[in-house]
């Protein structure tokens, strides 16, 4: 990288913290936390590109005078990003990525607005973005910057930034990195510098046990902005692509589904969840008439629930359902048809009880 001020960094939008209606002790917490952003096991993400110029930025100068930076990229950037969807999946991942032509049918909306910086929403906030929004956006030429696009897919799964982990034991030396991010190339104001460096994010969404300085979730950065741990004083700058821990990682939260381990749901039949905090049960249900079901958990825990509709050998999502932090069980309620087949994806977030946990559609 050379000079601190050649280095361009990911700017994380903003999103709320989130508050909890009902006491939610520290176990729970953690346990909810450390998968809040991230997709069930198995989900499709699509992703589409925007097209045309008539999706755009409007940006205005010192002057007052107006600009638009358009969204569409080139098709050598598509390819670029085809690729990095590619690396990440060829890890042997559950995750699907596919790509679509219509950005209302997607989940990932991608942009190149060259100028305003690269930036992905976190893995399930993407959920609540307009769909004619982006959920990532590339801010500069990235057809030969293939760690930025596997750092901004990253983000897209739901992985956090690994510099700010705070086992990582990294003591700033605070003015200096708000004085160098404040210049060129990222003109940031000191709350952008905060919130995507100085910043620690709570020890409860941190993947893995330890630091890990050659994630590709992890920055490189210059001389004199680390003051300890000492060896890094001279710079940080993580090996290029993807590292064994982001390939553990991944692997721990999106591990490959074997689809001979679903198991078959009946209607009005109490199938026990015997899984552990964090782990996946899948369920195929075929449903004998065409009628409005409920499928609903039981017990004390914390889950997310999708349901799909197999089309084609393929999931499609229909609807989901996440009572994590609530006082009460995942439902959803959605008419379904004969002859069709759906899948019913329960993860569990934490179990409050050692009693018997069940999910039933009836």
């Amino acid at each position: 990288m050379g000079n601190q001020n050649e280095i361009r960094y990911c700017n994380l939008p903003q999103m709320p913290q989130r508050a909890f209606n009902v006491p939610v002790g520290p176990m729970r917490l953690e346990a909810i936390l450390v998968m809040a952003k991230k997709w069930v096991n198995g989900t499709k993400l699509k992703y589409s590109f925007f097209e045309g110029d008539g999706f755009f930025t409007t940006v205005t100068d010192s002057s007052g005078n107006q600009s638009k930076l358009f969204w569409k990229g080139t098709e050598s950037e598509k390819e670029a990003v085809r690729n990095a969807f590619k690396k990440w999946k060829s890890q042997g991942i559950g995750l699907e990525f596919e790509e679509s032509s219509d950005f209302r049918d997607s989940i990932i909306r991608i942009g190149f607005a060259k100028g305003e910086g690269s930036w992905s929403y976190v893995g399930r906030d993407a959920w609540d973005i307009p769909k004619e929004q982006r959920t990532m956006n590339f801010g500069w030429d990235i057809v030969s910057d293939e760690d930025t696009i596997l750092h901004e897919i990253g983000h897209a799964m739901g992985f956090p930034h690994e510099h700010q982990n705070p086992k990582a034991g990294i003591v700033w030396d605070e003015e200096a990195v708000y004085t160098s991010l404040a210049g060129p190339p990222n003109y940031w104001s000191r709350d952008q510098t905060y919130h995507n460096i100085i910043r620690k994010i709570s020890p409860d969404d941190v993947q893995g046990s330890s630091w890990d300085p050659n994630s590709i979730m992890h920055y490189p950065f210059g001389a004199n902005m680390i003051i300890s741990p000492e060896e890094y004083k001279d710079g940080l700058r993580p090996e290029d692509g993807l590292s064994e821990r982001d390939i553990a990682w991944v692997k721990q939260f999106y591990p490959k589904i074997d689809k001979r381990t679903f198991v078959e749901l009946k209607a009005f039949h109490s199938e026990i969840i015997s899984i552990n905090a964090g782990d996946q049960i899948n369920l195929e249900f075929s449903p004998e008439e065409s009628r409005t079901f409920t499928v609903r958990t039981f017990g004390n825990m914390d889950t997310v629930m999708v349901l799909s509709e197999v089309v084609d050998g393929e999931n499609q999502y229909l609807s989901g359902d996440d009572d994590s932090g609530e006082d009460r069980n995942s439902s959803i309620q959605i008419k379904l048809l004969k002859g069709k087949k759906y899948i019913v994806n329960i993860r569990l977030y934490y179990k409050t009880s050692a009693g018997d946990t069940c999910v039933m559609v009836y």
